[in-house]
């Protein structure tokens, strides 16, 4: 029986597109690259190291995160909205016992201001994210300490939702399932490729899948 459901949050929960590709389009700029906004959008969701480590013209990939974090906690944070239903869902997830976590590759500190701006925060029994110092980066290491510090041990209990292929491996790493959202950034082809154990394409579908589920 699953009683514990851990969410992403960008292209999960949020449409965080905007800031994040602007803040990406910002730090770019300062190694005069060019890229085209749709092009940018694959920095939605994965650990921004990764990302930034793709271009060769960038040889200190932590400036270039600095860089991105200037935009991001001036304004970029906030470029964003709740999709439509996470509301609705999360209550309905609340109401029915589940206890409902964050596991993002965002810095924390930054999930925790966006949630809080979006009066989601009282919906979640913990809220876990990535840390500015690197320690902590990979969905895998976040999904791991947050099973550590809320003693969330029982896999078999457990269900991680996200859009994009790491929060599939992240939680399969662990012996989760997976359920890939096609509402995001990712797309059919990257949730088959990484296996996810269920994929929807709304956030309705979501929530009707998730009833099914609790309902075992």
């Amino acid at each position: 029986m699953i009683k514990n459901i851990l969410f992403d949050l960008d292209g999960t929960l949020i449409d965080s597109g905007p800031g994040i590709t602007n803040a990406a389009a910002y730090a770019l700029s300062k190694y005069n690259i060019e890229e085209p906004a749709e092009t940018l959008k694959y920095f939605v969701g994965p650990p921004l190291y990764e990302t930034f480590s793709r271009f060769s013209e960038i040889h200190n990939v932590h400036e270039a995160v600095e860089h991105f974090r200037v935009y991001y906690k001036k304004q970029g944070m906030f470029e964003c909205h709740v999709y439509d239903g996470i509301i609705e869902l999360l209550q309905f997830l609340k109401k029915s016992n589940i206890n409902i976590f964050l596991a993002t590759s965002k810095p924390e500190i930054f999930a925790k201001q966006i949630l809080e701006n979006y009066q989601l925060t009282p919906y979640f029994d913990g809220i876990v994210g990535s840390t500015l110092d690197e320690t902590r980066t990979k969905k895998a290491d976040v999904i791991e300490y947050l099973m550590f510090n809320y003693n969330v041990k029982n896999t078999k209990e457990i269900l991680m939702v996200g859009d994009r292929e790491h929060d599939i491996m992240g939680a399969h790493h662990h012996k989760i399932k997976g359920i890939g959202v096609l509402y995001g950034y990712g797309d059919k082809e990257e949730m088959m490729n990484c296996k996810a154990d269920y994929i929807v394409e709304t956030v309705s579908d979501l929530k009707s899948l998730l009833e099914r589920i609790i309902s075992c």
